[in-house]
């Protein structure tokens, strides 16, 4: 039971690798850790906090699990550098913090399970085959799913129906949001039927 505790905090229920090499080992489990952020009161509190809830569920540093942490700080050089670094461990498992750690890892590895904390398009980066089903060697947690913005779409029409243009901001570098975008972008002409520019 701890051994599915300690897979269910590293990614909910969409992590169901299996640890079983550790388990028939018998040995401490190792987790990788690369952040996103750098270590500061901000990194720290989320480390703190992925300790505390390991600990919680039965998983203690220096007992039965090992974390080995990198801080990238927002630069890309580290994140390949200790993407490589904590790759070469060999770690049961790594947990990313964001979208740009998970590309370093995946360049260097696709047999470590990757656990990301939030991506903004798994499925358009090429992180992941599906949401439903990720397939290789990474999952985790979607930040931002395109298709609300057509709800906030028509959430605007009904709050302000005199709005006559709606801009969209996007990073163009996302191929998935292009599809949701075009779905947007046949929204917006409706939202706007009947009103007349200022």
């Amino acid at each position: 039971m701890r051994r599915r505790d300690f897979v269910t905090l590293l990614g909910g229920t969409a992590v169901l690798w299996p640890i079983a090499a550790w388990a028939q080992r018998e040995q401490t489990a190792r987790i990788g850790v690369l952040m996103s952020v750098g270590d500061d009161p901000e990194g720290q509190a989320r480390i703190t906090a992925f300790r505390q809830g390991l600990q919680k569920l039965g998983w203690t540093e220096g007992q039965n699990v090992r974390i080995d942490v990198r801080w990238a700080a927002g630069d890309a050089a580290l994140e390949r550098k200790f993407a490589a670094e904590l790759a070469a461990l060999a770690p049961d498992v790594i947990l990313a913090t964001a979208s740009p750690t998970v590309a370093a890892l995946q360049a260097v590895t696709r047999t470590v399970p990757i656990v990301f904390a939030h991506s903004v398009d798994p499925v358009g980066a090429g992180f992941v085959d599906s949401l439903a089903r990720p397939g290789g060697n990474a999952t985790g947690f979607v930040l931002y799913e395109y298709g609300i913005a057509v709800k906030w779409l028509e959430l605007l029409k009904e709050i302000a129906p005199n709005v006559t243009r709606v801009a969209v901001l996007r990073d163009p570098a996302i191929a998935a949001g292009i599809g949701q975008f075009g779905a947007i972008q046949s929204v917006a002409p409706t939202l706007v039927r009947g009103a007349h520019p200022r």
